[in-house]
């Protein structure tokens, strides 16, 4: 039986040269990976709509989404997942963890000390060449 595709909106939240990522929770799929901040799209909402909504929810931020930086398609062994990365600024708020194991700004340079989800590592290696 074919997986039906999941939308997945992300972000890539700027500080000047660092990024905001987040560890997922350890009971969660792939639990105490790094991620960017964001979730699913919910029916009738746009991309850019889940990722403030998720932003709120997730870190207590409100965020501007500018352009998309980056969309992927991967297969993991529970969902297919169509993942649009965008750039974004917060405008209201401090992150919070309201749902993660931890969160952290880091410079491009750094992300080798961590370990990402899958869908993700196409996209690091992508901040790594064009920053």
């Amino acid at each position: 039986m074919e997986k039906k595709v999941t939308e997945v909106v992300a972000a890539l939240i700027w500080d000047g040269d660092r990024f905001l990522i987040c560890q997922r929770p350890a009971h969660k799929a792939r639990g105490l990976l790094w991620e960017f901040a964001g979730g699913k799209v919910e029916l009738g909402e746009t991309k850019e709509q889940a990722l403030i909504r998720e932003c709120r929810e997730e870190l207590a931020v409100t965020i501007l989404v500018d352009k998309v930086f980056m969309e992927v398609d991967h297969d993991y062994p529970d969902l297919n997942v169509h993942l649009t990365l965008f750039n974004a600024v917060i405008i209201e708020g401090t992150p919070r963890m309201l749902e993660h194991h931890d969160i952290r700004w880091i410079a491009v340079n750094e992300m080798p000390q961590y370990e990402f989800c899958p869908a993700d590592e196409i996209i690091l290696r992508k901040l790594r060449y064009e920053r």
